[in-house]
């Protein structure tokens, strides 16, 4: 194992542009590469106070990388939907892995369908923790049904970790619920949820909420609703609320 460890550091360092350890960018990369996925991406989730013990899971939420344009739409299908295995991964603090999403249409009702209109099969999402406290998840999709070998199992593991070294190298300095940082931070996704707050008085939980029932009953990402709303060329109001 410690063999195979050093192998896939070795790996990480192979593109030799950072000398203070490897890229968001390069894990995914190698994910990739090792693991024969399709795609991958790294999340940050934050649920307000900091713990990261599953409460509240995507109040703060932020997409580090993804490796490709699938990748990124499934961020923005599970932020939208509200459910997903990278919530899952992030709630539960254990690896979730779904060989064949059709098989299991059930667990996601919103999630499994549009996911298999992106092309994804299987799918893969796996916790950035340091002991009890979660920082957000790794996440790997293929777009054919098929389980990971148990040697991919163990590299993805050890690659997770070392996508939650990287993630903790970008948030000093930054609380969880700060998403700054990153350079897709869904800023105007808070930026909704707040206008949305006082548009109809309600708490942030249930603007976003709203913000996603609508997003949902549209066929549109969340993203672009909450685009409308900050452009406002979408408001709501208490005459839309369900009697």
């Amino acid at each position: 194992m410690d063999d195979r460890r050093q192998q896939l550091y070795r790996l990480l360092a192979e593109d030799g542009r950072e000398q203070f350890g490897p890229r968001i960018e390069r894990v995914c990369a190698v994910c990739v590469g090792t693991l024969e996925v399709s795609g991958a991406g790294a999340t940050v989730l934050g649920n307000g106070n900091g713990n990261g013990n599953g409460a509240g899971v995507g109040r703060h939420r932020g997409l580090v990388h993804a490796s490709n344009p699938v990748s990124a739409g499934l961020d923005d299908l599970q932020f939208t939907v509200g459910e997903g295995p990278c919530l899952d991964a992030y709630a539960s603090g254990g690896p979730i892995l779904v060989p064949d999403l059709l098989a299991e249409s059930a667990r996601w009702p919103a999630f499994g369908p549009a996911a298999a209109r992106l092309g994804v099969a299987a799918v893969f999402s796996f916790p950035l923790q340091v002991g009890v406290v979660r920082l957000g998840s790794l996440d790997l999709y293929r777009d054919q049904a098929g389980p990971l070998s148990r040697r991919q199992l163990s590299d993805a593991l050890v690659l997770a970790d070392v996508a939650t070294q990287v993630v903790i190298g970008h948030l000093d300095g930054h609380a969880v619920s700060d998403l700054s940082w990153l350079a897709d931070s869904h800023i105007e996704i808070h930026q909704a949820v707040g206008m949305v707050k006082v548009q109809l008085g309600v708490t942030a939980d249930a603007a976003l909420l709203r913000l996603r029932g609508h997003a949902f009953a549209e066929g549109a990402t969340l993203s672009h609703v909450a685009r409308q709303v900050v452009a406002r060329t979408l408001r709501f109001t208490d005459e839309e609320k369900p009697a």
